[in-house]
């Protein structure tokens, strides 16, 4: 059972490292274009990120997949900002179309995601032969820390667009180019070439 918490508390902690804030303003990026009708899918949206971020950490705890570090730390921003941008640019078209597309880049990104933690995490379980029921309890830290950010992303556009009439475009709007905004230095510093 210690165990269990130990890997769900630091899968938890990936997620709400303040510190490390890419992870939460990639959620913000995914999220909000979606509201409180939109339930089932935003929790299909935190799953498929889960799902292709352990994917990954899998794949890297098993030794059968090893990307350079620099690239990684690079694409992270750049899955963020395409994010961004997408919701900037379907801003106006149909919901059906753009919520799908923010569920592909969740399970896609996810995959991306992972790797950027994945050379931690193969470095936390070590030589550990049951590698499957640590990631497993790590995925359920992140999947929790995921529903919270998530949940408090619908609540803050719910009173916005409640209490204080943004529209929702606007809504969208201001938060991607903010998240963009954040990006935009990371990407640069972290460029490999």
């Amino acid at each position: 059972m210690d165990e269990f918490i130990l890997y769900l508390k630091m899968g938890l902690n990936h997620v709400l490292d303040f510190s490390a804030y890419d992870h939460i303003l990639f959620l913000i990026a995914l999220a909000v274009i979606f509201s409180f009708d939109h339930l089932k899918k935003v929790l299909w949206l935190i799953t498929l990120f889960t799902i292709g971020h352990t994917v990954t950490l899998a794949l890297s705890a098993y030794g059968i997949l090893k990307i350079d570090v620099k690239i990684v730390e690079f694409l992270i921003p750049v899955t963020i900002f395409i994010t961004g941008v997408v919701n900037i640019i379907n801003v106006g078209k149909s919901s059906a179309k753009k919520d799908n597309i923010n569920l592909i880049f969740a399970l896609f990104f996810g995959l991306i995601h992972g790797l950027g933690f994945s050379n931690y995490f193969r470095m936390m379980i070590g030589r550990e032969e049951d590698k499957l029921l640590p990631l497993i309890e790590f995925a359920l830290g992140i999947e929790l820390a995921q529903v919270i950010i998530v949940l408090g992303i619908l609540v803050v556009g719910a009173l916005l667009q409640s209490f204080f009439r943004v529209s929702k475009r606007d809504w969208i709007l201001v938060t991607s180019a903010i998240v963009i905004g954040f990006v935009i230095p990371m990407m640069i510093e972290r460029v490999f070439w």
